[in-house]
């Protein structure tokens, strides 16, 4: 079937109501659930062949959280779902008002290659819980995870309900022609302006999670050794292709020397003295990608690593120094295991160098001073980030993730996936026991007693 197809297949399915009862809905995360059990092995085998994950980091990564994410939903899906009653207003005595969580209809899902599958089936489990349909496209990059993905949902689920169209971008142009209900993209934030522009010609919602560059603050009064472990654990990790990675570090220069060596050593312990050998150090998902990330290379100077090997197409993690914002390492997100770090004197000009950019997706901040921890969070704007660590706030369920500016727009998680596939629907029931004559035209004195009630 082709684009147009599906999603007239979709809304009509849709139409029908299927979707909306709660025991619909937890059915199918259930079985949702029960299929990537049954097919875990076969994931973690494609991811293995498409990004070289580890067996480790398939599980944290993309199969952990999605599960994660089922159980948070089954568990609070009934209560989300109830009408919330809110308060009467002085001026509507007699009525009652609810918020209706209502199913937007059909969902389109823009899946990109670099987390492959939790970043197409996190979306999903917010759109099944919202109850509606959806039409999964995965990224071509990624083909071994596209492949059994596709496998998965097909043997699964009725194509009329959840469906996967595999391809270029031409299937996405195809797709992002037809009006959809809802679109959730993750990816880089060029195509994110091409998404929401196409989004515009129906006036369709969108989330879009982007990305950006985002910075690491080591302050003086950091931990050092847990802030070098925790910044290599979330830049090197799938060899720094993730979009919350720390993109660039600024370090205070009177800890810039001991904070590299433990950056090198925290490097050395994870993935040995030659991380090119390392049976599970991840690989740069495709040669224009390496390519790109080799030309960083000749910019500042390296400090920790540096080597890349074309055949596997893996670049060490690598840490550049004398680097400044004219260099194209610093003009562009780096996505890639490739660690500007810059030094700052006072924290305020550390402030003023992140904020001079576009907004960032992510942000970390290390230091023990809750002074300087709440001036750096109420004076920088971010998505979200973490305080003494990297990463970690997008794996929990309580808290939503998401861009703000060009890194993005929307988020989702938790509840707040289940509200991003969904509108609130603001109903008044009003009393038919009595009438207030003064709203009427015919009203004498009507306007005096609205004014009085108004103000």
């Amino acid at each position: 079937m082709n684009g147009l197809q599906v999603f007239e297949k979709q809304q009509a399915y849709y139409r029908t109501g299927a979707t909306r009862s709660l025991e619909f809905r937890q059915g199918q995360l259930a079985k949702l659930r029960k299929v990537i059990e049954e097919r875990e092995a076969a994931i973690m085998q494609a991811l293995r062949e498409d990004l070289n994950r580890s067996e480790k980091e398939a599980f944290l990564l993309e199969i952990g959280l999605v599960y994660k994410e089922i159980s948070f939903m089954q568990k609070h899906l009934k209560r989300w779902m109830k009408p919330a009653k809110v308060k009467t207003a002085f001026t509507h005595i007699g009525s009652k008002g609810y918020i209706v969580p209502e199913p937007l209809g059909t969902a389109l899902i823009i899946a990109p290659w670099n987390y492959p599958f939790q970043l197409a089936i996190a979306p999903l489990v917010g759109a099944i819980a919202a109850g509606n349909t959806s039409v999964l496209k995965p990224s071509e990059l990624s083909p071994a995870v596209s492949e059994v993905m596709s496998s998965l949902i097909q043997d699964t689920f009725d194509p009329a309900y959840i469906t996967v169209m595999e391809g270029g971008v031409e299937v996405s142009k195809e797709l992002l022609d037809l009006p959809f209900d809802k679109i959730f993209f993750t990816g880089s934030v060029n195509v994110g302006k091409q998404v929401m522009a196409a989004a515009a010609k129906h006036l369709t919602p969108v989330t879009l999670e982007l990305g950006g560059k985002s910075p690491a603050i080591v302050h003086h009064d950091a931990n050092l050794k847990l802030a070098a472990k925790r910044v290599a654990f979330g830049k090197f990790i799938n060899a720094g292709q993730t979009c919350i990675a720390p993109d660039y570090v600024l370090v205070h220069r009177s800890v810039k020397e001991p904070f590299i060596e433990l950056l090198h050593k925290s490097v050395t312990k994870f993935y040995g003295k030659d991380p090119l050998e390392h049976p599970d150090y991840g690989r740069i998902i495709s040669g224009r990608h390496f390519q790109r990330l080799c030309d960083f290379l000749q910019n500042g100077e390296i400090t920790i690593g540096g080597r890349a090997d074309e055949m596997s197409q893996r670049i060490e993690p690598t840490v550049l120094t004398a680097v400044d914002w004219s260099m194209p390492v610093m003009q562009e997100e780096i996505f890639g295991p490739i660690l500007p770090v810059l030094i700052y004197d006072e924290l305020q000009e550390a402030i003023d160098l992140i904020n001079a950019r576009p907004k960032p997706l992510a942000l970390y901040l290390f230091s023990d001073n809750q002074a300087i921890q709440k001036r750096v969070t109420e004076a920088v704007p971010f998505g979200g980030g973490c305080i003494n660590d990297t990463l970690m706030h997008l794996a929990t369920p309580y808290l939503p993730f998401g861009g703000v500016g060009e890194s993005g727009t929307g988020a989702y998680h938790g509840e707040e996936s289940f509200r991003t596939f969904s509108h609130m629907k603001s109903v008044l029931k009003q009393t038919t026991k009595f009438d207030f004559a003064f709203r009427y035209p015919s009203a004498k004195g009507g306007l005096a007693i609205i004014r009085r009630l108004m103000k």
